[in-house]
């Protein structure tokens, strides 16, 4: 072998251990296990995992956030509408007030004008009363009689029994019953005409059928338009009206007239029926013989208790059916009590001179309505029965 220089020798070794020196490198044993590999791999995607979840956490924390920025935001906008709401209404009725003040300055000022004006016009010198003005009385309440009318009892009526007592105004088919109807009219204009009332029926004698009188002119009267009736059975020593009526608890007059009972509570009037006849007659029935009479109707009780009937239930005709004038002096003791007198006369019984009689027992003072001509046969139909 040709021998080679020495610089050439020495590069040839630099360029041996240059390429040698990864050869070593490589060839170096490893020293980490398989094990070791394995739990750094393990540790690395924990720490990835634990990364992921701080990342997740961050970003619910960051939409929280936002939630809640966004809440605030809504209540503060809610907020702000409110207080627009307040500020609007309290603007409404600042503005209301103001024109309601400047409603009430205009009225004070017309007013005021109007007091200056009537200052003006009024004279200087004061009016200077001679005494002072009277109290006004203050007005009476207002007393309704439709209470007390509503308020008595009330019976049936019985047409069938009625006509066969000859009550000839319930079913109206005898003519005659016209001659009660003109009757009643007649007697009416009377006793508005003079400012009457109060009408005693009676007879000179027994029979005349002074009763049958009173019952058929109730009926009568009933269908009167705004007529009140009230009749009062005072023949006490021979009652006899509730039997006509067909009425059995009749209770006693003399109760009422003593004021033991009210005139409400004895008093019974018609319930509705099929003659027509109307609701406003009251009747004050007697089913008791009054030994007595002509004293209690002399009583100053009697006065009182008429009195009453007429302020409680205004009655347009007070019919009072007392007995025969001739028999007794019950009809002259009954004499302060009314306006007027009504006699019944029959026919082929009653002397003129038993009328006579009786008018002059009752003296001029009573007024005579009419003599009704009872139990009368061949009367024309034109005649009337007074």
């Amino acid at each position: 072998m040709t021998e080679q220089p020495k610089f050439q020798r020495r590069k040839r070794r630099g360029a041996v251990a240059v390429v040698e020196q990864p050869q070593r490198i490589a060839e170096q044993p490893v020293d980490h296990t398989l094990e070791e590999l394995e739990a750094l791999i393990a540790e690395k995607e924990a720490l990835l995992q634990r990364k992921a979840e701080l990342e997740a956490k961050r970003l619910r924390e960051a939409e929280r956030e936002a939630e809640r920025a966004r809440a605030a935001k809504a209540a503060e906008e809610q907020a702000r509408q409110a207080k627009a709401a307040r500020d609007a209404e309290l603007e409404a009725k600042r503005q209301a007030r103001q024109a309601e003040l400047e409603a009430q300055k205009k009225r004070d000022a017309e007013q005021a004008k109007l007091a200056q004006i009537e200052r003006a016009a009024k004279p200087k010198t004061p009016l200077v009363l001679a005494r002072p003005p009277e109290p006004k009385p203050t007005p009476a309440p207002v007393f309704d009689p439709e209470a007390s009318w509503k308020a008595i009892d009330r019976f049936q009526l019985d047409p069938q029994r009625l006509a066969e007592r000859n009550v000839i105004t319930a079913l109206r088919q005898d003519p005659s019953h016209t001659r009660f109807d003109i009757l009643r009219t007649r007697m009416l204009q009377a006793l508005s005409e003079n400012g009457w009332k109060r009408v005693a029926i009676t007879s000179p004698t027994k029979d005349c059928g002074k009763t049958f009188t009173a019952a058929n002119l109730a009926i009568s009267l009933s269908r009167q338009e705004n007529c009140r009736t009230v009749l009062l059975d005072l023949d006490m020593r021979s009652p006899s009206l509730h039997k006509i009526f067909g009425v059995s608890d009749t209770g006693a007059i003399g109760d009422m007239l003593r004021g033991d009972i009210s005139p409400e509570a004895h008093l019974q009037g018609f319930a509705p029926n099929s003659i027509a006849a109307g609701s406003h007659v009251a009747i004050g029935f007697n089913g008791i013989v009054e030994p007595y009479a002509a004293e209690l109707l002399q009583d100053p009780s009697t006065r009182a208790v008429l009195d009453e009937i007429e302020r409680q239930f205004k009655p347009n005709v007070m019919l009072f059916d007392l007995p025969p004038a001739l028999l007794n002096d019950d009809v002259i003791a009954m004499r302060p009590h009314i306006d007027a007198l009504l006699i019944v006369a029959a026919g082929g019984m009653t002397k003129a001179n038993d009328i006579k009689e009786t008018e002059r027992r009752l003296g001029d003072g009573i007024p005579l309505l009419g003599v009704v001509l009872n139990k009368a046969e061949h009367v024309e139909s034109s005649d009337y029965p007074y």
